[in-house]
């Protein structure tokens, strides 16, 4: 079965620095776009960032500069790099991932538990 887990939230004070890291695991043939999505309270679910099996990234304008996706294909993992940050960057972070499983005809959507982003002003 496969699944995603994210690893590396927690709560830092503005302007500091954390690094999520999400790793796939289970029977996966190949995985395709991996990224990171977010949660504030009270709002919708937003894109971070993602990024293709080839290295192409893409960035909401909020984090340009700040953030920074990246992956390590051969551990199916992909990372986000968080600098300089601010408390409107404090919500859940969801791992997400284009994932054809071992076995299967195509590529399915695959999501991590979330995990708390807390930014103190």
């Amino acid at each position: 079965q496969v699944q995603l887990v994210e690893f590396g939230g927690g709560l830092v004070q503005a302007g500091g620095s954390l690094r999520l890291s999400c790793a796939a695991s289970g029977s996966i043939f190949t995985i395709n776009t991996m990224g990171w999505y977010r949660q504030a309270p009270g709002k919708q679910r937003e894109l971070v960032a993602t990024i293709t099996n080839a290295g192409s990234t893409n960035a909401a304008d909020s984090v340009k500069g700040r953030f920074t996706i990246s992956r390590d294909n051969a551990k199916n993992t992909v990372y986000l790099q968080m600098n300089s940050l601010k408390p409107e960057d404090t919500a859940v972070y969801y791992c997400n991932a284009l994932i054809w499983p071992a076995g299967r005809g195509s590529f399915k959507d695959y999501w991590g538990q979330g995990t708390q982003v807390t930014v103190s002003s």
